[in-house]
């Protein structure tokens, strides 16, 4: 996993969450590893299109979109 459970418990209650349950942190892990992995895979792709080695903020923006 790319981002820790801790991290994801810590940004639900960030959010607001007074508790929130081990599955529902692992839910949200696994959906939030899959999207930004997605992410930086559409970034690479940009910057390999652009001939370039190198991953600018302009590719991951792009990558957003």
């Amino acid at each position: 996993m790319y981002i820790s459970k801790s991290i994801i418990k810590k940004m639900l209650k960030d959010a607001g969450a007074k508790r929130v349950s081990d599955a529902a942190a692992q839910s949200f892990q696994d959906s939030l590893n899959k999207f930004a992995f997605g992410v930086a895979q559409k970034s690479v792709k940009l910057c390999s299109h652009a001939k370039r080695k190198t991953v600018e903020e302009s590719d991951i923006k792009l990558a957003f979109q």
